[in-house]
Formats: structure tokens, sequence, C-alpha cells
């Protein structure tokens, strides 16, 4: 079985990492049957994160922009909410658009809520093969083998496509299928109205969501312990095959990388079809952020569109953009 070296520095422990490895106790019921009731019990305690009210807010200010003088966002949809519900930002948040790799949060939560074993050995077949894209992979088919957790790390933070059908099809005994019904039993019990998936990769691009919904799945996501740890890392080593070769991989999203930024949550993503899409939870000064672009055409805009967010609002624009 592959093993794993951490090359950067991990988050603090605190009392949910503590309580995390609960997350991966085999459920005594069928798997699916579980992750659903999983799924529900994590969409009720959103009262106690204090969540609700702000979604609700959220909620009715759904389709209005607000583009404040002085912010240039250039990505086509963007939704940037505080943690207290306000809108910094917001443009075209109500168009539906293919979504490409942001979809593995959503892969990792429905993996997350089966209670399946994170240390059961995966490995890599035919079956993983992308056909639809073509995109590559350095773990080779029939050679690779890794731990689950390993699995979805790779998934998560390199956006590994082959790592990331590999969970859905191991997850439930009705394989792949079976995966992307949940998902979008997740995407409705979170309220996502307007999501829809159709793959665990986010190649195909039949797998569409609103910036909208995107910020209700972010959050959602931020209530893993592993989702934060793993998308939050800057680097890491796994061993996927019997040689004991190495494979480094670094994450997708080099706002990370560069260790400038308190970032809780991350996902990138692009396919020609979806443009280059960045979701993030991260702190600016004393605010927690979620920040959702889809879209941009350019490979860098999504990172500029962050730095630019924070230099407007750390020059003291933010207090006049909340009111």
């Amino acid at each position: 079985m592959g093993s794993l070296v951490l090359v950067a520095t991990a988050c603090a422990t605190d009392s949910s990492e503590r309580a995390y490895s609960s997350t991966y106790r085999p459920s005594n019921s069928s798997p699916e049957v579980s992750a659903y009731r999983s799924s529900y019990q994590r969409d009720q305690t959103l009262n106690q994160f204090g969540d609700s009210g702000r979604i609700d807010r959220l909620d009715r200010l759904q389709g209005v922009d607000r583009t404040p003088a002085g912010l240039d966002i250039r990505t086509p949809s963007a939704l940037i909410v505080d943690d207290r519900g306000n809108r910094i930002y917001a443009k075209n948040t109500q168009r539906v658009r293919p979504i490409a790799s942001v979809t593995k949060l959503m892969t990792a939560m429905v993996v997350l809520d089966a209670g399946v074993s994170m240390k059961t050995p995966i490995s890599i077949i035919e079956n993983d093969r992308d056909t639809l894209k073509n995109s590559r992979s350095r773990l080779r088919i029939g050679k690779a083998v890794l731990p689950r957790d390993q699995m979805m790390m790779v998934a998560l933070m390199s956006s590994d496509n082959r790592a990331a059908h590999a969970l859905s099809r191991t997850t439930f005994r009705g394989g792949t299928e079976t995966f992307v019904r949940a998902m979008n039993r997740k995407a409705k019990a979170l309220g996502m109205k307007d999501t829809t998936f159709v793959d665990a990769t986010g190649l195909n691009p039949r797998n569409r969501s609103t910036a909208e919904d995107m910020v209700k799945m972010v959050r959602a996501a931020s209530r893993y312990a592993f989702i934060r740890q793993t998308t939050s890392r800057g680097e890491m080593v796994v061993y996927p095959f019997a040689d004991g070769t190495p494979l480094q991989y670094r994450n997708t999203n080099r706002l990370v990388r560069g260790g400038e930024w308190s970032i809780d949550v991350s996902k990138t993503g692009f396919i020609n079809e979806a443009g280059r899409c960045l979701v993030m939870q991260t702190n600016i000064g004393s605010r927690r952020l979620t920040i959702v672009l889809l879209g941009a055409s350019g490979k860098l805009t999504p990172m500029a569109d962050s730095e630019r967010l924070r230099d407007w609002m750390l020059s003291g624009n933010y207090t006049t953009a909340s009111r």
C-alpha cells in the first residue's frame, strides 16, 4: 500500500480535527443509506454554526448584482460574501454554467458522508481513464494503489481526475452511478437549486451550477476537517507504486502555495467549457470570506481577482461596501 509524506505545514489541530476520525467509521447500514442520513444530519447542524440566518439572507438577495466602485473583479460570474452574510461583490450570480473540478468538493463530501474506511487500498484501473477530455494523470493504470484518504488528497489538492473517478467507483456498491445520485441528493439537501452533477471529476460540462449555489457548497465543505486540511496544504508526496517511486503533488491554487493567504478551503477548476474557476474560504483582515469566481478566460484571472479583492478590503473600503 502507498504511503504519504507531507511537505507543507499542516493546519492546527482543533476539536473538530480530533473528532474527524469518527467520520471514517464504517456504517452498520448500507453505505448509500448511511451517506444520505449523514448528509441530512450534517445539514441540520447549520443552526449551531449560525449559518442558517446567513443563508436565508443570501437567498433573499439572489440575483442582485453588487459591484462597488474601486473593486475590479474581471471573472464573469462572481460572488463574495463575508461570515455575516454581507455581499461584498455579486455579479451574474444566478448564471448556470459548468464548474469543472470545483465538483471535487462535492465528491469529497459524499465520500466522507459514506462512512467508508479511509485506509482501504484503491487501485487505479482502466475504467478510471479519462476518455472525455483525455486529461493526463501520473497514477498509472494497473500500477497505482493508494489508501482512500491519500487518493482523496490527490483528487482534492492536485485535482487528479483518475483519483476522483476511482473514489466514485469504489465508495458504494452501485459504483459511479450510485455515487453521482448521492452527489445530487447532497446538493438538494444543501439548497443548491440550480446545480446538477453527472460525474465526480468535473470533466463533463454538464456538471453545472451557479455562484449562489457554490457559496453553499463551499460553506458545507468547510465543516469537514479533512477537506480543510487537504485543500489548504501546499504540497505532498505519495508512494503509489510497488517499487517505492514517489510522486510529488502541488496544490493547484498558487495562493495556497504562496503562504501569504490564510485559506481554509480551496478548489480550482478548468475545462474549456467552464473557463477558469476558483472557490475559497479565506480570512482577510478580521473577516472570513467565501469567494466564488466562475468562468474566467485568463489562466490567472481568478487569482488576480482575489489579490485585487484583498488589496481593496485592506485599504479600508470593506466597511463602506458591507453597509
